[in-house]
């Protein structure tokens, strides 16, 4: 691991390429991140871990937890498996308490597969039981963080992070959730929401509606800058499926590539909807997307939200145009391909 530290001159052109200058300005790398995902529901998660394994294999950010708003005993084996795959098997790992989505995978059984009685993609977590829960994990690993610069993707439910606004003080820390994320997040990067009509018609998006309260509990009252990635953005830049079927072949078998096609397999293509929250959150200023002008998301009953633009809005969501979209999709193939810094 390298760390960079960015000049003055850096961080202008980084503001000059897109990064709104009201948020708070790219700290040093690597970025700390927390990655909040409900991974096991869609297998974007799992490309979007990828990501975040060939991020940090460049110093350009170090994952420093995972936890997981799907309530299910396989979610966290895989995201072991996967980081273990990756040479990362000790980034600590929590789990919801009586989540949403209990259901089964179609892909996380991938962590108990089994080739001639030896486990496949060797890891350590054998049940999500086994974990510690996600809110207790995340206020012991923001106390180690300095202030104000923790990144988190959160590509799931709103659940943990609501539950974390409402933690009381601790061993880790005096300040009460809010206050506790106040200090130490910088920004949060959140696939969630729908900002533009799909096919003529209002979108009540997945991750919302499936915990409606702790969405409308982020809107309302997280206390940092928030960045949606609605769903139009995922839906209009697709995974390539000749990359699935051709760029991980370096290894007989790949957690990720096996993960897209038990889920759905080619020559489909998935949406990138968590990736594009991952690759704005740890490269912020690299022209990928453009952002509204600053306002706040609004959440109804029913799980629709809307866009209230506003100067001193703490809320922005990303656009992106028909060439942004190809350098997107072109991005994200090889990063999520990249293979782990050991190979």
């Amino acid at each position: 691991m390298y760390r960079i530290a960015y000049p003055l001159a850096v961080l202008a052109l980084v503001a000059a390429c897109g990064y709104a200058q009201d948020l708070p300005a790219p700290g040093p790398r690597p970025v700390p991140l927390i990655f909040d995902t409900d991974i096991g529901n869609d297998v974007d998660d799992a490309l979007a871990l990828g990501v975040i394994h060939a991020l940090q294999s460049r110093g350009e950010c170090e994952l420093i937890a995972v936890t997981i708003t799907k309530d299910h005993g396989l979610c966290a084996p895989f995201v072991d498996a996967v980081n273990t795959f990756y040479g990362r098997g000790a980034i600590p790992i929590g789990v919801v308490k009586d989540g949403p989505t209990p259901e089964a995978s179609r892909f996380t059984v991938l962590a108990e597969t089994r080739d001639d009685g030896q486990l496949r993609y060797p890891h350590d977590l054998k049940n999500g039981t086994d974990a510690p829960e996600a809110v207790a994990l995340l206020r012991r690993i923001l106390a180690a963080q300095p202030d104000g610069s923790v990144v988190i993707a959160q590509v799931g439910f709103s659940t943990n992070l609501a539950r974390l606004l409402d933690s009381p003080p601790d061993g880790h820390s005096a300040l009460n959730g809010r206050e506790f994320v106040r200090q130490k997040v910088r920004v949060l990067s959140v696939m969630a929401g729908a900002f533009e009509l799909i096919d003529g018609k209002e979108h009540r998006e997945y991750n919302v509606v499936k915990d409606i309260p702790a969405a409308r509990r982020l809107a309302e009252d997280w206390p940092t800058p928030i960045v949606y990635s609605g769903y139009e953005i995922g839906r209009a830049i697709r995974y390539p499926a000749a990359s699935i079927e051709q760029d991980f072949a370096y290894v007989e078998h790949h957690p990720l590539a096996e993960a897209y096609q038990l889920y759905m397999p080619t020559p489909h293509e998935r949406p990138t909807w968590d990736l594009t929250s991952v690759l704005w959150g740890v490269r912020p200023g690299r022209g990928y997307f453009d952002l509204s002008k600053p306002g706040r998301v609004i959440i109804d009953d029913e799980g629709r939200t809307t866009f209230q633009e506003a100067a001193d809005g703490t809320h922005r969501y990303l656009i992106a145009d028909d060439a942004q979209c190809v350098r997107v999709r072109e991005a994200l193939m090889q990063l999520s391909s990249q293979p782990p810094a050991a190979r």
